[in-house]
């Protein structure tokens, strides 16, 4: 029988897994690593059951003990797994920006938690890092890990995650992206990677807000990542680069990649995820860039997965309820065609197509050609969304002309962009907003693995115009 003797055996070996539409349109390989898949659902796992290992060892921590840490919700969930398995008692103290499922999960554990005001400095004695000071002076038995300061902390991180990314990847590594928040994760795992390659390349996405990068320190909504003060744990001479990200993109970036890739991720992960991409574009195809996301997006449900948190707090624009299908109506009347064309084409009939038909991009598609060697249909004629090889880009194919005349007469397949986006025709019209601010010039709208349309973003403004006019 394969059997493990307890939960605890599960902590660790998360896979990596290869980002395959968020990374479109870039050169490097870009994975992340899924630490959602320990058993408490994040990268925080790791350190609780060695945190409370070596307190044991130390004689800091006895049987009947009382286990106090001041958390932002995962680290809570890490040490009360190891606690209820091991017999401890628990207390967290929490800053009131945490979220909702945050403080349940730490109460189904059997956690006692104390909310302490987020907007106070950390010398303030209702932070909750002194808070819960008090709490383990006052509390017989009481012992706190302090996982700021404790070098078991990134002493973990050295020992499995560094280890398992420089196995999981053979050693080809050459970029390592993370949040910063105590600094264990980054510091441990990335002082493994660079002892066995001095040349890899550590990222560290914090918030704007944070003293860790430099700049004005205010509050910010992105949870367990940034802090205003130096942790012990953290040593900033292995980070190569800073990025700063706002809330805003943080949570989008979220929320994206959820939408994109299946993967379920929170604000911090997004975080990482916006660093990642701002770095990767200055990269070329043989670097391999590991991105860790240290926890699930269930934790999160109410604020980052909730379009009126998000509305409220000024992250998503308010726009009529509708769905994709709505927007692509009030553009055509019906669900538009298609225009496509295909590689074989030549560069001078796609630009005559952009032209005749108004538009600033299309598909390439894997058609069969009508007479003159492009192809014009309705939804009957791409009939699948894996025919569609790339785009047509109206900014590239001027600058390919432009460079090279003689361009309009080679095969749109020599010019071709990287495929548009896509986006459901049942999906609400937000969906498309996040992606259309950004770098997508255009979306191709699908019905199952049809598609039946592009969106730009000329088409949402015009949406919104036509809502606001009627009402």
């Amino acid at each position: 029988m394969e059997v493990r003797e307890s939960l605890l055996d599960l902590i660790g070996n998360t896979p990596l897994v290869r980002l395959q539409r968020v990374s479109r349109g870039l050169k490097p390989t870009m994975l992340v690593k899924l630490e959602s898949l320990n058993p408490g659902g994040s990268v925080k796992d790791r350190i609780g059951i060695r945190m409370i290992d070596d307190a044991e060892r130390r004689g800091l921590l006895r049987p009947g003990g009382t286990i106090i840490e001041p958390t932002s919700g995962n680290t809570g969930v890490g040490l009360a797994i190891a606690a209820a398995i091991k017999g401890y008692r628990t207390i967290f103290v929490m800053p009131d920006k945490m979220s909702a499922e945050k403080i349940a999960l730490l109460k189904a554990y059997g956690a006692e938690v104390v909310i302490t005001p987020t907007a106070v400095p950390p010398e303030s004695p209702d932070s909750y890092y002194r808070v819960a000071d008090r709490l383990a002076l006052e509390t017989p038995g009481g012992f706190q890990p302090n996982q700021y300061y404790n070098q078991a902390n990134p002493d973990t991180h050295y020992a499995t995650t560094g280890p398992e990314i420089w196995e999981q990847t053979d050693g080809a590594i050459t970029h390592f992206v993370a949040g910063v928040g105590t600094g264990g994760t980054i510091s441990g795992t990335g002082r493994y990677l660079k002892e066995r390659n001095p040349d890899v390349t550590v990222v560290g996405a914090d918030p704007e807000g944070s003293l860790l990068s430099g700049g004005e320190i205010r509050p910010y909504k992105v949870e367990g990542i940034g802090e205003d003060f130096w942790p012990g744990t953290f040593d900033p001479g292995i980070i190569d680069r800073w990025v700063r990200v706002t809330d805003r993109d943080s949570f989008r970036a979220a929320r994206r990649v959820t939408r994109e890739e299946g993967i379920l991720v929170g604000g911090s992960g997004g975080s990482a995820l916006v660093a990642a991409l701002e770095v990767a574009r200055d990269l070329d195809e043989h670097a391999l860039m590991v991105i860790l996301l240290p926890d699930t997006g269930r934790n999160y449900l109410s604020k980052v997965f909730s379009d009126q948190w998000m509305q409220d707090n000024g992250y998503l624009e308010r726009l009529p309820s509708a769905r994709v299908a709505d927007l692509l109506r009030v553009r055509h009347g019906d669900i538009p065609e298609m225009v496509a064309v295909t590689p074989t084409s030549r560069v001078g009939q796609a630009i005559d197509m952009l032209q005749e038909y108004g538009i600033s991009q299309m598909p390439v598609a894997l058609l069969t050609a009508d007479g003159d060697g492009s192809t014009v249909g309705g939804r009957g004629l791409v009939q699948r969304v894996d025919d569609i090889v790339g785009s047509i880009q109206e900014k590239s194919l001027l600058a390919s002309v432009f460079r090279d005349p003689s361009m309009v007469e080679h095969q749109v397949g020599d010019v071709m962009d990287a495929p548009l986006d896509l986006v459901d025709l049942n999906d609400s019209v937000e969906a498309v907003v996040e992606p259309l601010l950004g770098a997508d010039s255009a979306l191709i709208a699908v019905q199952g693995n049809r598609p039946v349309g592009v969106i730009t973003r000329s088409d949402l403004l015009e949406f919104i115009a036509h809502n606001r006019a009627a009402q």
